[in-house]
């Protein structure tokens, strides 16, 4: 492999081209301009090479850059992860894909273990610029191990950087800095919003920032606070409480870790409500440590206790019992209206 390619990108491109993608479209064109800048980064992972990866987002990249840099590996999650960490030390940039979040489970140990402690073991004198993409949570009517929603076991270890995008223009500029990032991203991606929707996306390469969120909704009633596939339904419940004369505010994480605190403070002192939206089970979710900051910095301006509108303590169920436990824009009104109350 050849050093790094040096090639102008723009932070944020206000008047370049710009083409309506889907997320899953975004991602991939995310992937192919990161390594067309920097021959360091490879993808690896179970048929990301010839099937283009099972919900295409690797699709194409094999012809474009050959089996050295588009790799298809056996299925062994735990091999994917501890390959992705020798190749991170030796000054490569993988983007290492987990078909899906609940077959991380045999990778855990490379993750908690090595991939997360790596800068503090070597008390900072190495670092392992390294991606883990992969699907996560339900909407999609997929059999058992396919809709798991556990990011609160990747924010709990501390080391690892954990993003989460919503739409597909932060998809392709999310990715780009995990990629360009010194440390461990783990890339969480909403396979339930893969293809619901387009938007316009930059064509040239540009990066978003980690660690800041997003408001995508101003109000002044009650905070909307979610992220990935659950911002949409927070979107949706923004216009049933407007129709309800009532002024909600949708604040969309997209990074977990580092946590943008600050956006969200600044949002539950405005409203003094706040509603936290997630579709992983509530006890322990990251909604709960979201609750437990806000009563802790911002108690007295709080006009109601958070709520939590989550999946439920079970395991995701099958499909037709799918649409029972996602959070819906009605769960979403009807605990704002609580808080409103109060």
């Amino acid at each position: 492999m050849t050093a790094a390619r040096t090639a102008a990108s723009s932070l944020h491109p206000v008047d370049e081209p710009a083409e309506r993608l889907t997320l899953a479209q975004a991602l991939n064109q995310a992937l192919r301009s990161e390594m067309e800048r920097d021959d360091r980064v490879l993808v690896l992972g179970e048929d990301v090479g010839r099937d283009g990866g099972v919900f295409r987002v690797t699709e194409g990249l094999l012809d474009a850059f050959g089996p050295d840099r588009v790799m298809d590996t056996p299925l062994a999650e735990s091999g994917i992860v501890g390959m992705s960490v020798g190749l991170a030390a030796l000054g490569f940039r993988p983007v290492a894909e987990i078909q899906f979040m609940g077959f991380l489970y045999p990778a855990l140990n490379q993750l908690f273990a090595h991939v997360a402690r790596y800068r503090n073991r070597s008390r900072g004198r190495f670092h392992l610029p390294m991606v883990v993409r992969m699907p996560y949570g339900g909407g999609i009517h997929p059999p058992e191990h396919h809709s798991e929603s556990y990011e609160a076991l990747l924010v709990h270890t501390p080391g690892l950087k954990v993003v989460v995008p919503s739409t597909p223009r932060d998809a392709k500029g999310l990715l780009a800095s995990a990629i360009r990032d010194e440390d461990p991203v783990v890339f969480l991606e909403p396979k339930r919003i893969y293809r619901a929707f387009r938007e316009e996306v930059p064509s040239a390469p540009f990066t978003e920032p980690l660690g800041k969120a997003r408001i995508h909704r101003e109000g002044k009633d009650v905070t909307l606070v979610a992220w990935g596939s659950m911002v949409r339904t927070a979107l949706e419940a923004h216009e049933a409480l407007q129709r309800e004369g009532v002024s909600a505010e949708v604040v969309d994480l997209r990074t977990l870790n580092p946590l943008d605190l600050d956006t969200l403070l600044v949002s539950a002192e405005k409203t003094g409500r706040v509603v936290v939206v997630h579709e992983a089970p509530r006890s322990a979710g990251f909604g709960a440590e979201l609750a437990a900051l806000l009563q802790e910095r911002a108690l007295l301006h709080l006009l109601a206790p958070v709520k939590r509108v989550t999946g439920f303590d079970t395991v995701f169920p099958y499909p037709l019992l799918e649409h029972h436990y996602l959070p819906t824009a009605q769960r979403v009104a009807t605990a704002a209206l609580e808080t409103l109350s109060y």
